[in-house]
């Protein structure tokens, strides 16, 4: 496994300078998460942005994923929306749109795959008629995402439909039914969310997903709120949890996401490098040296 740091945590920095940075601490990979200035997908300029991310990645031997959370890129007065379970027919279009558009700028880069998730019902839909809406969506998107060879990551988000691992299963048990192709639709694990709602122990819920597994976010969580902290002001104990992805084998990127606090952004982004670091030595996981550490 490869530790990374997703760009939700230096939002106010550019892009490429936020790559350098990155590479300069000693991170492997990086979490592009697509907003208003990292690769918005709708941005006349996206080509020639694309090729200098790509650029800069292969010059600082980053791998990638291709995070998809941007807060208002798509409306700017309500956060996340619209979305795969938008009542609104035009606004789930759009959220179609972006993640075929996500699709194609990671196949531009590379990229492992391309992290999603369902969204929250606002229109008191029942579970029949929105989980129709996401099934729908969704099989838009993958048919895109089989065209251009691209993984997607479906992350269970608290508050959205789905939330849990086991709402999870019931999407691919939906797909299943429906006889829809689910071969790449895989899992992003957010390790702070497991503990937050008391998916546990973390380290059997990652042994059970294994096959599934794509994508992991780490962070520090207290159980019961849904607050991204700073690893130590939490509750959670991570060497069990790093264990846990090196026995069965995770090879993919474990994304740092600390998306508020790009006000400190680099001591942030050095601060859980320094915690992650010691403790993926113990389980045997390769790292980066930076110039900092010799």
């Amino acid at each position: 496994m490869l530790l990374g740091y997703n760009t939700n945590g230096l939002a106010h920095h550019d892009l490429l300078d936020a790559i350098v940075l990155l590479a300069e601490i000693g991170y492997r990979g990086v979490a592009i998460t697509l907003d208003r200035g990292a690769l918005n997908p709708f941005d006349e300029r996206l080509d020639v942005q694309l090729a200098q991310v790509a650029a800069a990645l292969d010059t600082h031997n980053l791998r990638c994923v291709v995070e998809t959370g941007a807060r208002f890129l798509l409306d700017p007065r309500t956060k996340h929306e619209p979305t795969l379970v938008t009542a609104d027919e035009v606004g789930c279009a759009r959220r179609v749109d972006f993640l075929c558009r996500a699709v194609d700028i990671a196949a531009r880069l590379s990229a492992d795959c391309v992290s999603l998730w369902s969204g929250i019902v606002r229109d008191g839909a029942g579970e029949r008629e929105a989980f129709s809406r996401l099934v729908e969506g969704l099989a838009a998107v993958l048919r895109h995402a089989e065209r251009k060879n691209v993984v997607l990551a479906f992350e269970p988000e608290p508050g959205m439909l789905i939330d849990t691992l086991a709402r999870y299963d019931d999407l691919l048990g939906e797909l299943s039914v429906r006889q829809i192709d689910a071969s790449r639709l895989r899992l992003t694990i957010d390790i702070g969310h497991l503990h937050c709602q008391g998916e546990l122990p973390i380290a059997e819920q990652i042994h059970a997903r294994r096959g599934r597994l794509a994508n992991v976010h780490i962070e520090d969580m207290r159980s019961g709120v849904h607050e991204h902290l700073m690893f130590g002001e939490g509750e959670i104990e991570f060497r069990p949890v790093i264990a846990a992805l090196a026995k069965v084998g995770y090879a993919g990127v474990v994304s740092v996401e600390l998306s508020r606090h790009s006000h400190e952004g680099p001591e942030a982004a050095r601060r859980a490098y320094d915690f992650l670091r010691p403790i993926m030595q113990v389980s045997g996981v390769g790292y980066r040296v930076s110039e900092s550490d010799t």
